[in-house]
C-alpha cells in the first residue's frame, strides 16, 4: 500500500521510480535506432515536418528548421530556428556530441551555456531512429518516446515517403497520433 501511494508522488516531482521508464502501450521493446549515423552527410540543415508538442517550442508556429555544423573540437553545433505567432524568429544555439563511436547514431544535445555542460540534466537524448539512405528525411526521439521529430531536406515532403516513415515509427511503438504537423509555407 505504501509504494502504492509514495510511487505517484515521487513521479510528480520527477523522481525516477523505475516504472516511469517503462516505455509506453505497445513498446515493450527498448526504442531501436539506425545501425550508423555518417556525421558528416548528417550535417546541414534540415526542417521540421511534424513533432510531438513540447514545452520548449511552445512559441514556435511554423517555418522550424535546424542547422547542423561540425566544430574543430569533434563536437557539433545546432542551431535551432523558429517563426512565432508575432512574425518574429526565434534561435537558440545549442552543442551536440556523439554518445558512442564515431558512427553511433545517439547523440547528447544540450542548449544551456556552455558553463553548465558538466551537469548531467542539461543534455538531452537525441537519437536517429529512422534515416533513408540518401540521408533526405529522418526521424529523433528518445529512450521514453516522449519526444519526437520528422525532418526533412526541403520544407515537403511526399505523402507516400511520410506516411512510410510514420508506419516504421508506429511500428517501434510511438504514439504516432501525437505528431503535429509544422507549417513551413
Amino acid at each position: 500500500m505504501k509504494a502504492r501511494v509514495i510511487a505517484p508522488i515521487l513521479m510528480v516531482f520527477g523522481l525516477n521510480t523505475g516504472a516511469a521508464d517503462a516505455p509506453p502501450g505497445n513498446a515493450a521493446k527498448p526504442l531501436a535506432t539506425i545501425a550508423a549515423l555518417d556525421v558528416p552527410r548528417y550535417m546541414g540543415t534540415w526542417y521540421e515536418i511534424a513533432k510531438f508538442p513540447n514545452r520548449f517550442q511552445k512559441k514556435c508556429v511554423g517555418f522550424t528548421k535546424a542547422t547542423y555544423s561540425a566544430l574543430a573540437d569533434g563536437t557539433l553545433q545546432v542551431v535551432n530556428r523558429c517563426r512565432t505567432a508575432n512574425g518574429k524568429t526565434e534561435e537558440a544555439i545549442g552543442a551536440a556530441r556523439q554518445v558512442g563511436g564515431p558512427d553511433s547514431p545517439k547523440l547528447k544535445v544540450r542548449f544551456a551555456p556552455a558553463m553548465l555542460s558538466f551537469l548531467p540534466m542539461v543534455w538531452g537524448d537525441y537519437w536517429v531512429v529512422d534515416l533513408d539512405p540518401g540521408y533526405q528525411l529522418a526521424a529523433v526521439s528518445e529512450a521514453k518516446r516522449e519526444y519526437l521529430w520528422i525532418l526533412s531536406r526541403s520544407p515537403k515532403v511526399d505523402k507516400a515517403s511520410y506516411d512510410a516513415l510514420v508506419a516504421r515509427l508506429a511500428g517501434q511503438g510511438l504514439d504516432v497520433s501525437k505528431l503535429v504537423f509544422t507549417d513551413q509555407q
